[in-house]
């Protein structure tokens, strides 16, 4: 399989750097089997049957990207540069490994001044991020970031627009509740608490995953060779509680819908047969791509995905290469909104 495999070209104006409000308004594009359909998520209830089991990712964003100012010392006097932090991920002894813009300015030991109250260290300094220690910790720290920290709007909105305060509710799904994620599991932002009491009224069934997305979600593929990709790993758990509701469901005849690419990782990850689960807990960097046995998985809800990157794959292993690719061409020409805050399809193989 090459890179070049997972290609399209996308119209610059289909990228959305808002999103749709109300959030189930959004259009939802349903491929089942050969059949292409244009509905919108507020349509769930009719195209979804009593007994299914949606699998929602808990994760929630941190206001990851930070500002500061470096200091230092020269022979001219004092010398300040502007930072640009991005936390990635929490170390075992409470520092955080981060990317920082520029590096080059960095130093090992140097202090980045965030705000009044927040500020961190240089700890170890690598070819591509930092680690930082911060002043404070526990709550105190989870107070302080979510004071002087913005939400970490992907590069593709990021690059068009600042993060504003809209974001902070616009970059959240509305069962987020395990802080930790620095990217969102997008296809969940489509959810409002109306829509998930529809559901639920109807036989509907919600399971409770939680993935922590990394910045590595946007890192892209390098190699023309898929299958000498390297993924970023990413932490997550399935409790006893959601590998007995997906058991359940699956007995009962109900189908396994993930909603999101991260919960559809996680659960084929924690998959211990075909159709089996059990609780699991860890880091997960499961590569799926076309051929990949599908252990539990009956679809996807997903958003529509980046011209070769590893998520056009892992849709392209559940529906076909050419089909996605059909798929992609008719969410073009019928002007889908694309990536995080664009419009959403329901995959059924």
């Amino acid at each position: 399989m090459k890179l070049s495999d997972f290609d399209f070209d996308l119209p610059e104006d289909l990228i959305a750097t808002r999103p749709v409000r109300p959030r189930q308004a959004a259009r939802m594009l349903l491929a089942r089997g050969d059949m292409i359909e244009d509905r919108h998520v507020a349509d769930l209830p009719e195209i979804l049957r009593p007994g299914d089991l949606l699998v929602i990712n808990t994760t929630k964003v941190i206001p990851a990207r930070l500002t500061g100012q470096r200091h230092r010392d020269s022979a001219q006097g004092p010398v300040s540069a502007r930072i640009e932090i991005t936390l990635i991920e929490p170390q075992p002894d409470g520092s955080w490994r981060a990317l920082a813009k520029p590096l080059r300015k960095l130093a090992l030991g140097e202090e980045i001044v965030f705000s009044d109250t927040l500020r961190a260290e240089v700890v170890a300094r690598n070819p591509e991020d930092v680690v930082l220690r911060f002043n404070l910790e526990g709550d105190a720290f989870d107070a302080a970031l979510d004071s002087a920290g913005q939400m970490p709007l992907p590069p593709y909105i990021a690059g068009r627009r600042a993060a504003d305060a809209q974001d902070r509710d616009d970059y959240q799904t509305v069962f987020a509740r395990i802080p930790g994620a620095v990217a969102a599991p997008t296809a969940s932002l489509h959810f409002d608490a109306g829509l998930m009491a529809h559901l639920r009224n109807m036989g509907v069934g919600f399971c409770e995953v939680t993935l922590h997305v990394g910045a590595g979600t946007f890192l892209p593929v390098k190699v023309d060779d898929v299958r000498d990709h390297k993924m970023h790993a990413e932490w997550g758990q399935v409790t006893d509680k959601a590998a007995d509701q997906i058991m359940a469901a699956r007995k009962a005849g109900g189908r396994i819908i993930p909603v999101g690419t991260t919960a559809l990782r996680l659960i084929e990850t924690a998959a211990t047969g075909p159709g089996q689960i059990g609780a699991w807990a860890g880091k997960t960097d499961i590569f799926i791509t076309p051929g990949f046995s599908f252990q539990l998985a009956d679809g996807l809800m997903t958003n529509f995905h980046l011209p070769k990157s590893t998520l056009m794959m892992l849709v392209s292993a559940l529906m076909g290469r050419d089909r996605v690719m059909a798929i992609y061409a008719h969410a073009i020409a019928e002007r889908y909104r694309f990536f995080s805050y664009g419009d959403s399809s329901l995959l059924l193989p």
